[in-house]
């Protein structure tokens, strides 16, 4: 009978969380505000103790989880029309470099390291912090990053320059296997890419771990590395 219980309220807590998530709306987990993460953190225990112990009570963890985002709601909705309480109980944007000089107050601030900035310098494809004319840390956690006039990219705009549609690439191979499907839809067939991997020097879509073609009609193929060529020490 418990394990019964149990499977009931497996499946009624995830179609109730589902619902309610929805409804909360869709947001990155890494994009999450630190209210918002502790509702998650506070429903996930919630919904745990629930599954886990079927002495406990079932409707009132119900209503725990309805009432939770019900408050989670209330609060999105108060930080939007009131900005001085959302700047009261969230974290303020703060800029960590500027014109390429590390802000070290913020930085002890924030109780970042160098390291912790670097490392997500990278992620944003910035090597080079004198590049950087502002990098700001968001209420997220996340890393916004302006780059110095003289290292942007110039776009086809500044340059008058018009430009051709661009829509997404379509894989046709995934770890060895051919997407059958897509290269029907592009009128294309496994003949065809086998003869392109040839004139690749690739003899076999087995060795192809990533293959897409773009709007262009230019094929990318990737074999795959097993290991980086060069070993870079990326410590500081």
């Amino acid at each position: 009978m418990e394990y019964l219980i149990v499977t009931f309220r497996i499946i009624t807590i995830l179609l109730l969380a589902l619902v309610v998530t929805l409804i909360a709306g869709r947001r990155k987990i890494g994009e999450l505000p630190v209210f918002d993460f502790i509702v998650i953190i506070t429903l996930g225990a919630i919904i745990g103790a629930d599954i886990a112990d079927p002495k406990i009570h079932h409707l009132p963890t119900a209503y725990a989880v309805i009432l939770l985002v019900g408050v989670q709601y209330l609060y999105s909705i108060v930080i939007i029309k009131n900005r001085k309480i959302g700047n009261l109980i969230t974290f303020e944007p703060v800029v960590v470099i500027e014109n390429g000089q590390f802000v070290k107050a913020n930085l002890r601030k924030l109780k970042y390291s160098i390291d912790n900035i670097l490392m997500m310098l990278r992620e944003k494809d910035v090597f080079d912090v004198n590049e950087v004319e502002f990098a700001i840390i968001e209420s997220t956690g996340q890393i916004s990053v302006l780059k110095k006039s003289q290292y942007q990219p110039i776009t086809a705009k500044e340059i008058k320059l018009n430009t051709e549609y661009k829509g997404l690439s379509i894989p046709l191979i995934v770890e060895g296997e051919v997407y059958e499907e897509n290269l029907n839809k592009l009128n294309l067939s496994k003949d065809w890419l086998i003869a392109q991997l040839k004139d690749k020097n690739i003899e076999s879509v087995e060795s192809v771990f990533f293959a897409v073609i773009n709007t262009d009609g230019q094929l990318y193929v990737s074999k795959g590395l097993e290991h980086t060529k060069d070993a870079h020490n990326l410590r500081h």
